[in-house]
């Protein structure tokens, strides 16, 4: 951060420029990664029942799934979320969008390399 003084000697710190990124991931793929995701009580070790199933039938049968996942609520935050993307994607003109439907890898790659490049400078 870069400490700059103005007239009235009051302090304004200027923030570093904020970057933004749209996922594009289609409904049925949140869905699947929201609504298959379980919680183990016993030793609060999360899994998925596609991607990371549990080892045993044993963690299997005490797995537990978190009431925001249930799929009528993942729908509804998805709707939400629909509704106002438009006014999000205006608002962040600037934003960089992405497929994130892909391997976690690959989208972590592209996000690092979207911070950790300068961003281009405003002309006057």
């Amino acid at each position: 951060m870069q400490f700059v003084p103005d007239f009235h000697e009051q302090r304004v710190w200027l923030q570093p420029p904020l970057r933004v990124f749209f996922l594009n991931v289609p409904l049925d793929s949140v869905i699947e990664r929201l609504t298959l995701r379980r919680t183990d009580p016993v030793t609060g070790e999360r899994y998925h029942l596609i991607y990371k199933p549990p080892p045993t039938m044993e963690v299997q049968a005490r797995l537990r799934q978190n009431p925001k996942d249930a799929e009528e609520q993942v729908k509804f935050k998805m709707d939400l979320f629909y509704r106002n993307s438009a006014e999000l994607e205006e608002f962040y003109k600037q934003a960089i969008t992405l497929n994130g439907d892909q391997d976690p890898y690959t989208v972590f790659e592209y996000i690092e390399s979207g911070i950790t490049h300068p961003l281009p400078q405003r002309v006057p």
